[in-house]
């Protein structure tokens, strides 16, 4: 019996020793690699095993509200308090980089995790290569010039969105409505028809689509534990998501490849998009994915940044009748925009811009390089010597972070206030440099929609301070906290009231 015990903790012995040779000379071939690439981020490490702690740390900050604290962690630990903007940490076995340097998220790689594709499937945002470039090419002629230029789709919608703002200084979450109109808005213009939330809110279809993003949210920030994160409400978020969407699969099903050709020809007005992805593919499951990803761009996108828009103009009477007296001079109290109209208000630009450079649309985002590569900065002493990033490396970049970054700005001046205080004005005479402001990305990925959607905030914006003199935040302390799961958004809606003398 001894001998036989003996043996068993001898074979166990030897199976560890054979795995920690393994796995160190797995580290070291990686080390080598890394070097001959460029070279290491500085490291931040954890005081629990494989890190974990860092992994429950950033779960925990993300579901208080508080992403952007882990982001500040990071960067302030791996150079002991001395100011950096790229770092690595490893979690279990995996290397993970952390960069907010802009010459590091121009060169960033362009594959992404493919731990997404549950919720949104083999769409524009989680595939690579052609396959990508084929998702585009099925966006691009929804989003021409002339489709964009066209406002009438945002006119009905609009006037239903002021009717439920009432003018009486009721209290009102203009973020919720804002999310049933962009809904209603995106489905009439790629979708072919509205599917009527705004006022009468599909609440199942609202709750599942946010529940499935905060637990996606989730499952990134676990990492390497990922496996552990409970899927249920997950997987019951997206039965609701497909059934809600099962109708437009079969309204692009309805008709055969040589019908739609035939439609067509004779449309005048133009086919939409549903049609083009009916001539793309008959895969039910193709024509979903594309789905999901249209309505988390077309619907979460514009209402945050419109929800936040909202909220600083509630806090800032001043600012808001600026912009009404730019409109009323261009306008008048009743006349709809163009779209001419809305790029010659620069004070409307201006909010809008300053809107999103501190709330920037995809505030956190992650690519893999599909090969190895380099980052051009971010290594060494000081921090200006190339990272070597074996492919399949995760990169996360945030945005957030760059755009709110004192060091990528000016000194503060009575022309230029702190990056955190909210000044359509400093646009004025401010210019970013390429890759300091990117809310829409940059690059080869750069976002498709990106006019649309700021046509789509701008003609919004104008008709509702068009119609109400003023406005008024019920909102208070507590109410100012960001939500971050996938797409930037105010955590406890926005409650404001608007005030119209007009009856």
């Amino acid at each position: 019996m001894i001998t036989d015990f003996f043996t068993v903790q001898s074979v166990i012995g030897l199976f560890a020793i054979t795995l920690a040779i393994y796995y160190t000379v797995l580290r070291f071939r990686e080390h080598r690699s890394i070097q001959q690439l460029g070279g290491n981020a500085p490291q931040v490490h954890g005081w629990l095993p494989f890190s974990i702690d860092l992994i429950l740390r950033s779960i925990y900050l993300s579901r208080n509200y508080r992403d952007l604290e882990f982001w500040e962690f990071v960067f302030r630990t791996c150079r002991k308090g001395k100011p950096a903007d790229t770092a690595e940490i490893r979690l279990a076995d995996q290397r993970f980089l952390f960069t907010a340097d802009p010459e590091n998220i121009k060169g960033k790689g362009e594959g992404f995790l493919h731990d997404w594709e549950e919720f949104l499937g083999h769409s524009i945002f989680t595939t690579d290569g052609e396959e990508w470039a084929k998702s585009r090419q099925l966006l691009r002629p929804q989003f021409v010039k002339t489709r964009v230029r066209d406002l009438d789709i945002f006119e009905k919608h609009v006037q239903q969105l002021l009717f439920l703002l009432d003018g009486q200084g009721k209290e009102v979450d203009i973020s919720e409505l804002f999310y049933g109109y962009t809904l209603d808005a995106a489905t009439e213009f790629l979708l072919g028809r509205s599917v009527g939330s705004l006022g009468n809110a599909d609440s199942q279809f609202a709750h599942a689509f946010g529940e499935v993003q905060r637990i996606q949210n989730i499952r990134t920030r676990a990492g390497p534990l990922q496996r552990f994160v409970p899927l249920r409400e997950f997987r019951k978020g997206l039965r609701v998501m497909d059934s809600f969407i099962e109708p437009f699969v079969q309204d692009a099903l309805r008709h055969s490849p040589e019908e739609l050709d035939e439609k067509k020809a004779k449309s005048t007005g133009g086919t939409t998009w549903l049609h083009s992805v009916a001539e793309f593919t008959r895969d039910r499951k193709v024509i979903r994915d594309q789905i999901v990803s249209i309505l988390l761009a077309g619907r979460d996108t514009t209402a945050g940044t419109l929800s936040f828009l909202f909220k600083e103009l509630s806090s800032r009477p001043g600012t808001y009748r600026k912009l009404r007296q730019e409109i009323l001079e261009k306008l008048g109290p009743h006349k709809a925009p163009t779209y001419e109209d809305l790029k010659a208000m620069p004070y409307l630009q201006h909010c809008i811009n300053e809107t999103l450079r501190i709330y920037p649309i995809l505030p956190f985002n992650m690519r893999v390089p599909l090969k190895d590569t380099t980052l051009p900065r971010g290594g060494g002493p000081d921090g200006l010597s190339p990272i070597g990033v074996k492919k399949d490396t995760v990169v996360g970049f945030a945005t957030v972070y760059l755009q709110r970054n004192p060091a990528q700005y000016p000194p503060v001046s009575a022309q230029f206030p702190p990056v955190m205080e909210f000044s359509p004005e400093r646009w004025e005479k401010w210019t970013p440099r390429p890759w300091q402001y990117i809310p829409f990305s940059g690059g080869p990925r750069i976002c498709i929609g990106q006019q649309f959607a700021l046509t789509e905030i701008g003609y919004t914006a104008v008709r509702i301070v068009q119609r109400f003199d003023r406005m008024e935040k019920y909102w208070g302390i507590g109410d100012d906290e960001v939500k971050s799961e996938i797409v930037l958004s105010p955590a406890h809606g926005v409650k404001v009231g608007f005030f119209s003398t007009e009856k």
